[in-house]
């Protein structure tokens, strides 16, 4: 909402509140004129007069009353019940009421992952940080700033002097000093996004929309504070028009499947594919799936497409069995597609439709969003083995995830990620660390594939190794599933150079 419609609605609640006091004084002064004629007309009837004294002090006492009503609605409506700062609203008028902003600065404030202490601990201990930390940042400015809370974990500072990059590395340390909530001590991580105003003053909406951006960076990229940039805008139009074609594009035809084989290095043939999407968008060209699939995640539209994904390839599965393609597809899933609780039903339901074991599929989970919450996702992996569904965990070793975690973790293949590759045929250091890599997996007893495979000299590093899979290049390519149909006698073949 701009200036001018924050201008109308307070104009509007104003006009409201003067039309029922005047009402009021309309009710006082007829009750004034009645006993005025009362007095006049009436001498010998004094308790008449009296009665009508006393209606009309009722009626001045509860004007009052609705008059503070009134006032206090307004306040609570501009506030926020549980911090006592302004809310979005008020923000929005403060900020129209100082229009324009070409100096200061906006930052906005956001507790990383807070529903986990909410989750862990429960909403009155959450309750109880949000007024500490709302408290800390009251005291921190004093008068110099206005300060609101935009939603539950977010919070606006607009400064008249504005932030320089170490007051922005000062208020997070200062925000991040451990709390003590009802004799628990607990740390938070506080995440910041900063808009300059003197470089990228605009309307509201803009500014508040240029000041998500900047915070959406920052945990994009996993860091502290992020500023807004010149040029964001354009990303975040693209990345809209990305979500809002999204589902269209599902229905078109426009995204569709191709395979990478894997290379056995033990039969030395085919026995595995990857199952990887691709768009071509009508007006944007190609999009890689690192580019629209965490935006499907953050729009909350990936179930929708996953479940398209696991339809093509179910479907494709049973064409390639009836034509003699007997291989193990590979699919991609998210980890936020664990959470459905459906998920394995609709697996075995697509099986079952065309009679496929469960081993015809794989599913592979990326360690590092796997290990953000491991305890469930370790009950839906179980789920899923149960009847019969490989699991892997993709780009293996750049998760962090602890030695703890990877022994109890009920998966049967790791794919060691491709940045392990990087310098593998002239660094010593790097075939160690790729070698001491297999070893690990095999000793917790996990099948290993190393993927970004590109020439000849890393395939027979790694292959005496130990490794169970090679994808890359130097095997095979992606390929749509009619070149993959036309190039499976050489695929599934004791050569595997005849398949380059």
């Amino acid at each position: 909402m701009d200036r001018f419609g924050l201008l109308s609605i307070t104009c509007i609640v104003l006009i409201l509140l003067l039309a029922a006091v005047f009402w009021r004084f309309l009710v006082c002064r007829r009750q004034l004129i009645k006993l005025r004629l009362s007095t006049n007309h009436k001498p010998d009837q004094p308790n008449e007069s009296g009665l009508i004294v006393s209606s009309m002090s009722q009626a001045l006492l509860q004007s009052e009353q609705m008059v503070s009503q009134l006032q206090q609605q307004l306040h609570q409506a501009g506030h926020d019940k549980l911090t006592g700062l302004g809310n979005r609203l008020s923000m929005k008028r403060k900020l129209a009421e100082q229009m324009p902003l070409e100096k200061g600065s906006l930052v906005l404030v956001d507790i990383y992952r807070f529903r986990y202490v909410n989750d862990l601990f429960g909403f009155s201990f959450g309750d109880e940080l949000l007024k500490q930390i709302s408290s800390r940042i009251e005291a921190n400015f004093l008068e110099s700033a206005t300060i609101a809370r935009m939603n539950e974990d977010e919070f606006i500072i607009y400064s008249p002097s504005g932030f320089a990059d170490a007051d922005l590395t000062t208020l997070t340390a200062y925000l991040q000093q451990p709390y003590s909530v009802f004799d628990s001590p607990i740390s938070v991580r506080i995440q910041l996004g900063h808009l300059e105003l003197e470089r990228f003053h605009a309307d509201i909406s803009t500014m508040l929309r240029r000041l998500d951006l900047a915070l959406k960076k920052a945990k994009v990229l996993d860091i502290g504070i992020a500023h807004y940039s010149a040029g964001d805008d354009a990303v975040q139009l693209r990345d809209v028009s990305i979500i809002n074609s999204l589902a269209k594009a599902l229905q078109d035809g426009e995204l569709y499947m191709v395979y990478q084989p894997k290379q056995n290095c033990v039969a030395n043939s085919c026995t595995q594919v990857e199952a990887l999407m691709r768009w071509k968008h009508k007006t944007l060209g190609v999009i890689s799936p690192a580019e629209f699939i965490p935006l499907a995640e953050y729009a909350g539209m990936i179930d929708m497409v996953s479940q398209w994904v696991l339809d093509q390839v179910v479907l494709q599965q049973s064409k390639w069995r009836q034509m003699g393609i007997v291989v193990q597809v590979a699919v991609n899933l998210s980890t936020q597609d664990l959470k459905n609780q459906s998920l394995l039903e609709e697996i075995e339901a697509r099986l079952t439709k065309y009679q496929l074991p469960a081993n015809a599929l794989s599913i592979e989970l990326t360690e590092s969003k796997l290990m953000e919450d491991i305890d469930n996702a370790v009950i839906a992996i179980n789920k899923l083995r149960n009847i019969g569904v490989d699991i892997a965990i993709d780009d293996f070793g750049t998760g962090h995830s602890s030695l703890a975690y990877l022994k109890y973790l009920p998966v049967d293949e790791v794919k060691i990620d491709k940045a392990f590759i990087e310098g593998l045929d002239t660094d010593e250091h790097a075939r160690h660390i790729m070698d001491t890599s297999i070893r690990l997996a095999k000793g917790l007893g996990f099948k290993v594939t190393v993927e970004g495979v590109e020439t000849e000299s890393v395939r027979q590093i790694i292959i005496p190794m130990g490794v169970d899979k090679i994808q890359g290049d130097i095997f095979a390519k992606p390929l749509t599933s009619t070149d993959l149909e036309m190039r499976w006698p050489q695929l599934s073949g004791i050569s595997p150079g005849a398949t380059r």
